[in-house]
């Protein structure tokens, strides 16, 4: 594809003027009505080196207040970065609704640079491109448009610009070691380009190759390309119904039901529970240590029903634990300032770096079961969310993550009884709100979307695990020993 294209073409500077004026009124405009229907715009240039990104992005936004628009210019991965999924870095720079983000380079470098530097194999390569596509496509489900530019001069013109950069003093230092060597092995660039092009290349965010050789012709099919994506993605917007918000879930039980079969008659007696406690607690001291120094990252997530017991679980968990090593992340309702982004976007952010634990009391499940259940969102997007959140924890696991979920299962009358206790104990009335005699109001749909949920998203890399939960100290214990259990065996195959 690449090497079939038309490089020559060339803009005079009458027409180009004469195109401006009507191009940057339009983009200034479009501008203000993405703000006012609220809805994100990333723009990425990729392309070839010495192909003109920076001059091209400096004419896109002249013609945009600055107020509304970020330049993000991506460099090599700092030594923080590289602890996290390459994605992590762009969860962080992604736009707000109604803001512009413009990407010098991107996430693209992953699977161009790394590949011509010999650090990925094939096989990571194919699984970087896999990932990329699931995050585009996650991103513009969610209504953000995602513009992507590859930009594309000849071997010849690249060298006559790296000549001219090094010929001289006040210019040389801008010359990069890495884009010589690209210009030396430009062929096998191309075909990497190339490779990173097709495997990438989508309905939802496609690629637009820019002939760069003439600046004024670059610019101004990126700007009108810009502009009519824009005005398209408009159009939709205002002709499209709001989505409506889903009806009260079905109550009807599934044909396949994980908690309908749960025993929740298991216990332990308090002797057997404090000799347990104490060993299992010792050992995942000891284990906290190994998986630092194995540099593992460990996720856990704790669901259940309101009063079955997550905080109690997790104040157990960490008794031991290095703090410095470990965040215990409680999740409710998103803030004004989470409701800009994807709703994954305030989980992805505080995601582990190698070697420490992230402990989420409750997590990004909510969009299946109380967003789902309450009708914050609509049925389209909660039944797209089992995907999306499989390919989150997938991605995480190709990182190296280790990932448990674990679900702590309870019947209505210990709810009650846990209820009561909390309204007629002084020091834990903090914990009973109306919210939760509400909820309780909704176990039947709670259960439907829980067994749907656990049926959906129980992978092989990051697996629920159902805690029978009436009695306290059996939950304890059986989380404890099976979070020390998977971290020995993670440990093990390092």
């Amino acid at each position: 594809m690449l090497s079939s294209i038309q490089l020559d073409q060339s803009l005079s500077k009458a027409d180009y003027k004469a195109a401006m004026k009507t191009l940057i009124p339009q983009l200034s405009a479009l501008q203000r009505r993405l703000r006012e229907a609220e809805i994100p715009v990333t723009i990425l240039f990729e392309g070839l080196d010495m192909a003109g990104k920076g001059v091209l992005i400096n004419e896109l936004i002249s013609a945009m207040d600055p107020r509304g628009y970020n330049v993000i210019s991506t460099e090599r991965e700092s030594e923080n970065e590289k602890k996290h999924p390459f994605l992590w870095r762009f969860w962080k720079t992604l736009p707000a609704n109604g803001r512009i983000h413009v990407f010098d380079r991107s996430w693209y470098q992953k699977v161009i640079q790394e590949p011509f530097e010999h650090r990925l194999s094939p096989k990571d390569l194919e699984i970087a491109c896999e990932e990329i596509v699931s995050f585009e496509r996650l991103l513009t489900d969610d209504n953000m448009v995602i513009i992507k530019f590859f930009l594309m001069i000849s071997e010849k013109e690249q060298k006559k610009r790296l000549e001219n950069l090094t010929d001289r003093r006040e210019t040389m230092w801008r010359v990069k070691s890495e884009e010589i060597e690209h210009n030396k092995h430009y062929k096998r660039y191309l075909n990497i380009c190339q490779d990173m092009l097709s495997h990438t290349e989508s309905s939802f965010a496609p690629w637009t190759i820019v002939e760069a050789t003439d600046r004024r012709f670059a610019a101004l099919k990126i700007m009108k390309h810009v502009a009519d994506v824009l005005e398209a993605a408009l159009k939709k917007a205002e002709t499209t119904p709001p989505a409506q918000p889903n009806a009260l879930c079905d109550s009807s039980p599934l044909s396949t039901s994980i908690l309908g079969g749960m025993d929740l008659s298991k216990s332990l007696t308090r002797e057997e529970y404090d000799i347990r406690m104490k060993k299992v607690q010792k050992r995942l001291e000891k284990l906290h240590n190994q998986i630092y120094d194995k540099q593992i990252p460990v996720i856990l997530a704790f669901e259940g029903q309101d009063a079955a017991g997550k905080g109690g679980a997790i104040k157990r968990l960490t008794k031991n634990l290095d703090p410095r090593g470990y965040v215990v992340i409680p999740t409710s309702a998103a803030n004004m300032v989470e409701k800009q982004y994807h709703y994954l976007w305030r989980f992805w952010t505080r995601m582990p770096k190698d070697g420490h634990i992230a402990i989420f009391d409750r997590s990004w499940y909510g969009r299946v079961m109380v967003e789902r259940i309450e009708g914050f969102c609509s049925e389209q997007e909660w039944k797209r969310a089992y995907r999306e959140l499989n390919e989150m924890e997938e991605t995480l696991s190709n990182h190296g993550a280790v990932i448990l979920k674990f679900w702590l299962q309870i019947d209505k009358d210990e709810q009650e009884r846990r209820f009561q206790d909390r309204m007629e104990t002084p020091e834990k009335q903090w914990k009973i709100t109306d919210e939760d005699w509400r909820n309780r109001d909704k176990w039947d749909q709670y259960r439907v979307a829980v067994d749907e949920m656990l049926l959906k998203t129980s992978t092989s890399f990051a697996p629920w695990i159902v805690v029978e939960a009436n009695n306290k100290l059996y939950s304890r214990i059986k989380i404890l020993e099976t979070i020390a259990d998977t971290l020995d065996a993670a440990i093990k195959n390092r």
